[in-house]
């Protein structure tokens, strides 16, 4: 059996795994944990690896096919001249073990050691403190024998 992509309609993606393992489809629907910062909160959210994708695992000659366009929440079939495209198993294989790792690894956690890799602290040994937003962090360095708390970019933090 080969994978292959499908398009789901707009926010119907839960809908189109629920009807496709109905109909006894293996499907593969990535979702990752994600961050947002809503009316001054910080919430984590499940979101889709892949918006708008799910990949399902089908033999060529499998009578599903025919259907897969009017169960629920499916929109189309990914395909290129008119032949739906195959994704290889090492891709899906490499996608769900990289999932796997970033279940494990999560988010910074205050008080772990990082270091700042670019702008005015590069190279500074820091100890996370907290996120300020969704861009900034509040990290703690030594700077001048006293230890001081600066804001900086996520982006510039290394575990």
């Amino acid at each position: 059996m080969t994978w292959y992509a499908l398009q789901h309609k707009p926010a119907q993606g839960d809908r189109a795994v629920l009807h496709l393992q109905n109909q006894e489809i293996a499907c593969f629907y990535p979702k990752i944990e994600v961050e947002k910062i809503k009316a001054g909160k910080r919430t984590k959210k499940l979101e889709p690896l892949f918006p708008g994708y799910i990949f399902i695992n089908l033999d060529q000659s499998d009578p599903m096919w025919g259907k897969l366009r009017s169960t629920r929440g499916v929109m189309r079939v990914v395909s290129f001249a008119n032949k739906p495209a195959a994704i290889e198993d090492e891709v899906i294989e490499h996608i769900k073990a990289s999932m796997d790792k970033v279940a494990e690894q999560g988010g910074i956690k205050p008080g772990e050691p990082i270091e700042l890799e670019d702008g005015p602290f590069k190279g500074i040994a820091a100890i996370f403190q907290a996120y300020d937003g969704e861009e900034r962090a509040i990290v703690l360095i030594t700077f001048m024998q006293k230890q001081q708390q600066v804001k900086v970019p996520v982006s510039v933090i290394r575990r």
